[in-house]
């Protein structure tokens, strides 16, 4: 039977970890039950022919490019992920955009404030769809704890902690990637790779911070180079942003936390609000669990709920089992292209080209911050 719902072709400029990723989403574009899209991977552009070398594999792909341009010419592409360095996203998103294809734009949106300002105005002048990548937000947890933070039953705001944790830089022989030179990651640094997923909740739940005061850290200075040498290391290891933000009219604390170098930490993204009658907390360290408070009166208590699949986007997965990495970034593709063909509802949204240059705002008042030592204000 002939499958009615339109179909979305992705070109991907970018072969690497995420690319792969791509792929075995739309792989197992079947597992959706009731997503108004079907989507399949057409096209991979990469300078690198053994990274292209994989998507060979994938049977719906026909073109494959070492010049990223071959898929913006490429009338069967509809819409394009790009995952490159930070350096060249303004270049490339700018060609995307003027080819009239529309956008998956991976964080940052630029190497810094001003590049995403110009890519968020291109967007405005082309008229495309265009979304920035961040996957947490689709994770069950967290979706409730949105719930939560939505539902105008916080009493008085105490505060809120988004954060994004990685370990995988504590060994300091590891070798030197571009991610830790400002060259090609952005003086932002950590704030870049990982911002944009501590901001996007925040953000999407109208918490923009007003202030900001940062205590950013370079821990290692230098790395190995994978030559018999080293090489300087001049970006962010870790950041912390104190913020005040407005939450049902008060002023309230909320701290955004990004580290490489977090010990313990593998990949572990976590999100708290509080308030004097109710709040919630989760973190992908505990993928099944919600924690949530509550007062009544005198008597105060903290629920431990052990969630199941329950994921923006319904799937054939049994509603016991806990959702991963894979399912959440489908989910994330999902919301995008559903949103793209008009059927995203009430569901959550990714990444908006206005809160990529919200999130870059923040970034660029943190280095104000720790630059002179002071609390920032933010417009």
């Amino acid at each position: 039977m002939n499958d009615p719902r339109p179909l979305a072709r992705v070109g991907v400029i970018g072969g690497g970890l995420m690319g792969r990723e791509a792929a075995s989403a739309f792989g197992r574009w079947c597992a959706l039950t009731d997503v108004p899209v079907r989507a399949e991977l057409t096209g991979v552009a990469d300078v690198s022919e053994t990274a292209l070398g994989w998507f060979r594999q994938i049977p719906t792909v026909r073109r494959f490019a070492t010049d990223y341009r071959d898929l913006l010419d490429d009338p069967e592409i509809d819409v394009i992920y790009c995952a490159i360095p930070h350096h060249l996203h303004e270049s490339v998103y700018l060609d995307i955009l003027d080819s009239g294809k529309d956008l998956l734009a991976e964080k940052p949106f630029g190497i810094d404030l001003a590049a995403a300002r110009r890519i968020a105005a291109r967007v405005v002048e082309s008229g495309r769809f265009v979304r920035c990548s961040s996957e947490f937000p689709f994770v069950p947890g967290v979706q409730e704890v949105i719930k939560v933070a939505a539902s105008g039953k916080l009493g008085r705001p105490i505060g809120v902690v988004s954060g994004f944790h990685h370990s995988s830089d504590l060994n300091p022989n590891k070798a030197v990637n571009w991610k830790r030179q400002v060259k090609h990651c952005g003086e932002i640094g950590v704030m870049g790779d990982l911002g944009m997923h501590v901001a996007h909740v925040p953000l999407r739940l109208g918490w923009k911070p007003r202030r900001v005061y940062a205590q950013l850290q370079k821990i290692y200075t230098e790395r190995p180079d994978g030559k018999g040498g080293t090489a300087p290391c001049d970006t962010w290891d870790n950041a912390l942003l104190h913020c005040e933000a407005e939450i049902d009219g008060q002023m309230v604390p909320m701290r955004w936390e990004t580290k490489r170098l977090a010990p313990g930490a593998t990949n572990t993204w976590f999100f708290e609000v509080l308030g004097t009658d109710l709040g919630a907390r989760y973190s992908t360290a505990e993928p099944k669990t919600l924690w949530t408070f509550r007062r009544e009166g005198d008597r105060q208590s903290w629920e431990r709920i052990d969630l199941g699949f329950q994921t923006p986007f319904k799937t054939i997965t049994g509603g016991i089992f806990e959702p991963g990495f894979p399912d959440i970034l489908q989910q994330m593709w999902a919301a995008f292209l559903a949103e793209r063909a008009g059927g995203l509802g009430d569901r959550f949204g990714c990444a908006t080209p206005e809160e990529a240059v919200a999130s870059h705002e923040v970034f660029a008042a943190a280095l104000e911050s720790q630059s002179t030592g002071r609390a920032v204000g933010l417009e």
